[in-house]
């Protein structure tokens, strides 16, 4: 750990997605309405949530707590980049950098324990109907999104354990729009492998095996649904079409890039964009559009917030 003291780079340059100024302008108004809209989606859902009272169940709960995650995600780097848009110089400070790339992994280690527990609640609901309530108490849901959280410090904490000390003396330009490990570690003045294969055990490894396994869940309660025929079969084949469309799309990039972290593809600027801005977008357009009671409740308070005085009357 003789490195810290090599370190000479203060600041990293971001190249960001492209270098015409035309179409930085055109990713200004896009992003700006994209994360506008991602942000007031999952607020929406987590006011809905709160404020409704036949919401307050355990699947609604941990919606609520994925759209909080999901807001926050799409917000450790959007707004950066959004203004660096504008800007002709995209640097960030090495305690920036340091910062984006500890709440990406905090907020993606959360998120997959949630998604992972959204799979579990499914599974007993339609799987062992008579045991939910007994085991989806709010004692078990307050237990998962708090071990969620634990998840996600840990694996970011593991995560910088070494990379803090890398010495960083030569290159500086991140080509993303963020600081993201697999990029960052390759600027470092010495031989980081041992580095990346801990990253594929660490990020890679682990993302595929949650995604295996809530692949089979899915299936498991796909297959038992298919067996019935009743409309709560339907509603409840609805939903976890929703949830499976939610984790492929999270999954999905997240293995591509952190499972070949020596490797730069063309195509890895885009799948970033994806699961930090547009799969937190999916999360408020899946779970509106495919549910009737959260609409309906969203409806209600918008009655309430918009009407106030017909309320007040009545």
């Amino acid at each position: 750990m003789a490195w810290n003291n090599q370190s000479v780079t203060t600041e990293f340059i971001l190249q960001g997605l492209s270098s015409s100024w035309k179409l930085q302008i055109f990713y200004f108004l896009f992003f700006s309405i994209v994360y506008a809209a991602t942000v007031l989606g999952n607020l929406l859902i987590v006011l809905t949530i709160v404020s409704e009272p036949r919401l307050h169940s355990p699947m609604y709960f941990l919606l609520g707590n994925l759209s909080f995650t999901d807001m926050s995600l799409a917000s450790f780097a959007t707004p950066k980049m959004i203004a660096d848009f504008l800007s002709e110089h995209k640097a960030i400070s090495f305690e920036g950098c340091i910062t984006q790339i500890f709440f990406l992994h905090l907020l993606g280690g959360a998120e997959i324990v949630l998604l992972i527990s959204m799979s579990f609640d499914r599974y007993v609901a339609i799987c062992k109907p008579l045991r939910n309530l007994t085991i989806m108490n709010w004692r078990m849901c307050v237990g998962l999104v708090t071990l969620s959280w634990i998840v996600g410090i840990f694996h970011a904490m593991s995560q910088l354990a070494f990379t803090l000390n890398l010495p960083f003396c030569g290159p500086n330009e991140v080509d993303s729009f963020f600081c993201d490990l697999p990029l960052v570690i390759k600027l470092a003045c010495i031989d980081t492998y041992i580095l990346g294969v801990f990253m594929i055990l660490t990020s890679g490894m682990i993302a595929l095996v949650c995604f295996i396994l809530l692949v089979i869940s899915y299936t498991v309660i796909l297959v038992t649904v298919w067996q019935r025929s009743s409309g709560g079969s339907s509603k409840a084949l609805s939903t976890c079409s929703a949830h499976f469309t939610v984790v492929t799309f999270f999954f999905g990039p997240c293995i591509f890039i952190y499972v070949w972290p020596f490797t730069n593809f063309p195509i890895d600027k885009v799948l970033s964009v994806f699961y930090t801005i547009f799969t937190p977008l999916l999360n408020p357009v899946m779970y509106t559009l495919r549910n009737k009671d959260v609409k309906d409740s969203m409806r209600k308070l918008s009655s309430h917030v918009f009407s106030p005085s017909l309320h007040w009357s009545t």
